[in-house]
């Protein structure tokens, strides 16, 4: 019997998504030093512990080993570490050390160098405020006119440049910074309420500072770091901040964020045939917005709240935002022609109310007898 297919008359294709973009976890830290275990051309080597290191010879006198083993040390532990080589053998600077590594590898998000210097961290913290994917650089400090604040100290220096990207901790403890990034790489697992801030963490291997209260008040006046014993029973890295004042969570979650939001709508424009310059265009876009902002009101980097900011578009000074968010776009009707014609969406604006967090208390017990 002849027999003519079915798919004359029913057709069927089948169409697979596209892969959506690797995102970046932002959970990965680079310890940079001068060994020679990894070559200058790999420049770059991921490791899953401190045993796999003295497998590929690294040895535990070697300034990358002891700060892995701190990176590694943190409740919760980061799953990996990525360890750089600084060729100083011949004339390359600490700055183009960091630059090689991020070369090598764009995966890692903060960055260390052991045993650096005041030029190195200069040098460092200039390139890393617009280096590319974003990252941030932390740094160790035992520079004796940090605590008194001697004019032209690393950490003030910092401050007056505005480094938003760079963060210092006062301690007379090689590298002690790789415990605190050690920590947060840890703890950033973008799981529900994983949200969490520096402040008050444990330091796992590193010796508390006996610093005086006016050297603990200098330092933090100068936007550093610290590690202390208080109560003798809590020892604390204080406070969590930026060269700039900012809060080193703050800068992570909205790096996250940017991240999510740029690779969300990078995949719809790459997986669909077209997205229209229309509004019905515009609302995939939203659309395509939405899933990054949830996740970060999951995570707990974002919570409903009052809008205290300008207005912007038909949310304004007081406004609630019932989710944390809102996703506002001008019309396609209001465009200008060379915008039409260029194929570029209307301004499209994101309103996040962030969660915050309280780090400081003030209690009064009211007492009658």
């Amino acid at each position: 019997m002849l027999t003519l297919p079915i798919s004359d008359i029913v057709q069927v294709s089948v169409v697979l998504s596209p892969v959506a973009a690797v995102r970046s976890g932002f959970n990965l830290g680079l310890i940079i030093g001068t060994g020679t275990v990894i070559s200058a051309v790999d420049r770059v080597k991921l490791y899953s512990g401190t045993d796999s290191m003295i497998t590929d010879g690294f040895t535990a006198d070697m300034d990358e080993y002891k700060a892995a083993q701190l990176y590694f040390s943190q409740f919760p532990a980061p799953t990996r570490v990525a360890i750089g080589r600084w060729d100083n053998t011949g004339e390359e600077t600490a700055l183009e050390a960091v630059q090689a590594c991020r070369a090598a590898n764009t995966e890692w998000y903060a960055c260390t160098l052991c045993g650096a210097v005041k030029a190195d961290i200069e040098a460092i913290a200039a390139y890393i405020e617009t280096a590319k994917p974003s990252s941030v650089f932390g740094y160790t400090t035992a520079d004796v006119d940090v605590p008194v604040n001697t004019a032209g100290n690393i950490m003030e220096t910092l401050k007056a440049a505005s480094y938003r990207r760079t963060f210092g901790q006062y301690s007379t403890g090689a590298d002690s910074i790789a415990a605190i990034i050690g920590y947060a790489m840890g703890a950033n697992t973008g799981v529900a309420n994983s949200a969490y801030t520096l402040a008050y963490k444990k330091e796992v291997g590193v010796t508390p500072e006996a610093l005086t209260e006016t050297e603990v008040t200098t330092i933090k006046g100068i936007n550093g770091n610290i590690y202390i014993n208080r109560g003798t029973s809590y020892n604390l890295f204080e406070q969590g901040v930026m060269a700039d004042g900012s809060h080193f969570d703050d800068v992570i979650n909205l790096d996250m964020l940017v991240n999510d939001v740029q690779l969300s709508v990078m995949d719809l424009l790459a997986g669909v045939s077209k997205v229209p310059q229309t509004e019905g265009g515009v609302t995939l876009i939203v659309s395509a917005i939405t899933g990054p902002c949830n996740d970060a009101l999951n995570r707990g980097f974002i919570a409903p709240g009052v809008w205290n900011a300008a207005p912007i578009l038909t949310l304004g000074t007081g406004d609630t935002l019932s989710k944390g968010y809102l996703i506002l776009s001008e019309t396609i009707d209001g465009q200008s022609e060379s915008d039409r014609s260029l194929r570029i969406a209307p301004p499209i604006y994101i309103c996040c109310k962030l969660a915050g967090a309280i780090e400081h208390v003030v209690i009064s017990i009211q007492v009658n007898s």
